[in-house]
This record gives structure tokens, sequence and C-alpha cells, in this order.
């Protein structure tokens, strides 16, 4: 690896480190601060940092990789994540902002879930918090592997080196700087993405002649490849959208919708998250696409699609650009690991520790449980990740469905339907996340076969049905919320009217 290439990687770790210290004033305090960013993110902040933190190194790597072997028809999934995404931003941003303040102030998504229900048994809160802790340890640890395996690949470093750079790096940050720090570095994470996947197809773009050539080569290899309908039934457009449901159950993005400073900044939020991702989204597809026809015409061998981002990085451009580049995958890696690492201390911290074991314990010392338990959660997850063949970490696949189907009729309900009882809301949560793990791993048909092998359904799409029947059947057969649940629930509904929220909590 060229000198210049780890001159620009040492600043962007700099850069890294240097945010979380700043940040460290504004994650002192209190618990708010620390997990929250005492609800003070501008819109630009806001936006940036749930879009960096959703994508991951599927942005740079998994989707350019599965354009460049299948064409248009892999863009299936980012239209559903896009269209998935907007109805996120319209149906549960402002809602969520309004509904967390008003509902006593909750800080987590397991805290909104108790204190909307007004669930004195705290059943709710505690099986979404294990829900939360052990999936996005599993997730962070997936996060960790990838680390391990660029620095491996890119660097020629060996794998555990890279594990341990890449988890040190982000568990400094996110534990001196909390959520405040976590955001802020997914800021910057999410502009050095933006211009990486417009720099890297429009220079490869430029070398091999322009679209013309490209369309020329592609259609040479295959006209198949620029069809977007090739090889597409109902059904396989049918899952591939349904990525897009996923989005409504995702903790460590619709957090954000939590924290942006008010709701009047929502639209802003809004426009500014969906501009970023619907250009990320054209780059990685045309890198992918421009990628094919660059190493079909110029002779570079490809072993892995996935990592056509690298090697167009490598040959095109001077070593210092080289280490932006590469920077960027690691910046969609290392947000998405932040951000899980801080929803899972968030989690045991407030639904936990301040619940079952200090019930009036002082603001700085929960602060300290949730470094505390950053760190717990990063070891876990080191564990998990040190041997990347572990069968543990097929789990992390199918995570965003778990979340999706779990969380994701529950969130839309609970902000929009005034009758939803809390064990209603339980019977959702079970249902669907039950409902993908018998989708991925019973093997219930007659050939022994799973119903994802033997119907070719993304289990998110069972699972989101039934968990939204789960909670309707029984919110319907049980009796009505009480008063003052739906006293809230009325509030934030004439709050959302009147395009304004109260000064302080319910």
């Amino acid at each position: 690896m060229e000198t210049g290439t780890w001159i620009t990687l040492g600043l962007y770790f700099a850069l890294m480190l240097g945010i979380g210290l700043y940040s460290y004033r504004e994650s002192t305090s209190d618990v708010s601060g620390y997990m929250l960013g005492g609800r003070k993110l501008g819109p630009a902040v806001a936006s940036l940092s749930a879009g960096a933190s959703d994508m991951s190194g599927w942005m740079l790597l998994g989707l350019p990789g599965a354009m460049y072997l299948s064409g248009l028809s892999s863009a299936w999934i980012a239209i559903g994540l896009f269209l998935g995404a907007l109805a996120n931003y319209l149906i549960v941003a402002p809602r969520l902002r309004t509904y967390t303040v008003m509902a006593n102030d909750a800080i987590t998504i397991p805290d909104y879930f108790d204190k909307r229900f007004m669930d004195r048994s705290r059943l709710l809160r505690v099986i979404s918090s294990l829900v939360i802790v052990v999936f996005f340890t599993l997730y962070t640890s997936s996060g960790l592997v990838a680390g391990g395996k660029l620095f491996e690949s890119a660097f020629g470093l060996d794998y555990a080196w890279g594990l341990w750079i890449t988890a040190g790096v982000v568990l400094a940050y996110t534990m001196v700087g909390g959520f405040m720090a976590v955001s802020l570095t997914d800021f910057v994470q999410g502009c050095i993405m933006f211009v990486a996947l417009i720099l890297v197809p429009i220079v490869a773009l430029m070398q091999i002649g322009g679209v013309d050539a490209m369309t020329e080569t592609v259609r040479g290899i295959d006209p198949g490849l620029l069809n977007l309908f090739e090889g597409a039934t109902i059904i396989s457009v049918i899952s591939a959208m349904a990525w897009g449901l996923g989005y409504f159950g995702q903790p460590h993005i619709i957090v954000r919708f939590m924290a942006v400073r008010s709701l009047k900044d929502v639209p802003a939020m809004r426009n500014i998250g969906m501009s970023w991702m619907l250009v990320t989204l054209i780059g990685a597809l045309g890198t992918g696409l421009v990628g094919l026809a660059y190493a079909t015409r110029m002779g570079v061998e490809v072993a892995d699609a996935e990592t056509i981002f690298i090697i167009l990085s490598d040959v095109l451009f001077h070593p210092l650009i080289t280490g932006f580049l590469l920077a960027a995958i690691l910046a969609a890696i290392m947000s998405t690991i932040s951000s899980q690492l801080l929803v899972s201390s968030s989690s045991l911290t407030e639904d936990f520790y301040s619940i079952f074991l200090r019930r009036n314990a002082p603001q700085k010392e929960l602060v300290m449980i949730g470094r505390l338990a950053v760190l717990a959660v990063s070891l876990a997850a080191i564990f998990l990740a040190y041997d990347p063949s572990n069968n543990v970490l097929g789990l992390v696949s199918n995570a965003w469905a778990g979340f999706g189907a779990a969380f994701g009729p529950l969130v839309i309900l609970s902000l929009t339907w005034k009758r939803m009882t809390r064990n209603g809301a339980l019977a959702g949560m079970i249902v669907g996340a039950v409902t993908v793990l018998v989708w991925i791993y019973a093997p219930v048909l007659a050939d022994g076969q799973t119903l994802s092998q033997g119907s070719g359904v993304y289990e998110i799409v069972p699972g989101f049905i039934l968990s939204w029947l789960a909670i309707w059947l029984v919110s319907m057969a049980g009796k009505a919320p009480s008063e003052d649940v739906q006293s809230t629930f009325e509030a934030v509904r004439q709050a959302l009217h009147r395009k304004g929220e109260p000064e302080t909590p319910r």
C-alpha cells in the first residue's frame, strides 16, 4: 500500500477521534446528552447521520457488486429502499419526534414503547431491549468482520489487526463523545461517501469514453444486463422492494428522528436525507455498471465483484485520493457500527440498569454505565468477529428483516392508531420476530427446505403482514387503552396539526 494512502487514512482516523473529543462536553452532564445528544441535532447532521448509519459497507461493496454481476435488475432493492426511507420520513419522523417528547421524554425506542402504552409490567420494554441488544451485538460483529477483511484485502494487514484498528477507533470516539460524536462523525462519513460515489463512477466513465461506450460494452457482454426486468418475476420484485419495509423498525435509524432539534426541522431533514440517498444509490449502481465496462475494456481482473469499488479506487487515482476513497468504505462500516453500539448501550443503561439495578442513579453515573456498556458490547462483538467463519454471523444477514417485522408495524401503528393496546404491541413484536425466524430456519416443506428457500419470498413480507394483523386482532379483542394513554395520543395529534410541540414533556 502506497505511503500516500496511509497518510490519508491516518488523517481520517485523527479526524474521527478529534470529533469524539470535541463532543465530550455534550455527552458528560446527563444521560439524555450521552444517548440522544440533548435533542440538539440540526437537520443536516441528523439526516446524513441517519443515512450513513443505515447504509454501511453494503453501499460501497454489496450494491456495486450486485450491479456488476446482474445489471439493472439489481436496482429493485435500491428502489425499494428509497421508497421505504421516504415513507419513514413522512410517516414516522414527525410523529416519533413529537411523541417521544410528550411521552415523558422517552430516550430509547424501548423507553418509547413503555411510555406510549404506560406498561407498568415493563414487559414490553424488556423484550424489545433484549431483541435490540442481541441482534445489534451480532450486527456489530458483522461490521467488524467487514473492517478486518477490508484491511486484509486492500491494505495487506493481518485480519486481526484490521479488526482491532476498526474496533479501536470506533470504540474510542463512541465511548468518549456519545451520541453527538456518533452523529457528527456520521455526518462527515456521509459526506465522504457522497463525494466518493460521485467521483469513482464519473472518472471511470470518462476513462472508457462516456455513456455510449459503456452501454456498447455492457450490451456486448449481455444485453440483459441493461434490462431492469431481466429475469424478474412478481415475487422477486416484491421481495426486493420489500427491503424498504425494514426502515420503520431499525432503531439506529429512527432514533435520529427523536434527536433532531425540533419538529419544524423534519422537512429539511427529509429533503437533505432523501437527496443524499438518491445520489449515493445512483452512484453505487453506476459504480457497478461502469466498473464492469471498465474491467472488460481495460482487461482488469476482478476476482470478487464486491471489490469493484476498491479496484477502481486503486487503479484510477493518486494514492492520496485512493486513501480518501478507501476511507469512504471504512466510513460506511464505522458509521453503522458506532450507531449500533450506542443503541445497544442505551438499552442496557436506560432499559435495564436504571430500571432494575439503580432506579434513582445520578445522571453522571448513568453516563459512565453507558460508556461501560459500549465497551461491553464492543468486546462481545469483537469476540464473535474474531472467527470470520463463525456460523453465528449468518444471523446478521437476516437482522434487517427481524427488526423490520418485529418493530416496523409496532412503530407505525403506535404512532397512528389510538386504539392500539399494550398486549397488541407485545403480540405484534413477538409474531413478527418469530415469523422471520421460522421462515428462514424451519425445514417445514416436504423436501426439507425452509419457506425462504422454497418460496423465494423475502422473510420480511410475511413477518410484516402477520405482525400487523396480530397487533390489530389482539388490540381489538382486548379493552381499549386507558384514558391517560388516549389523551396523550390526542395531544400528540393536536401538536402535529399545529406543526408545533410542547415546551415540556407530559
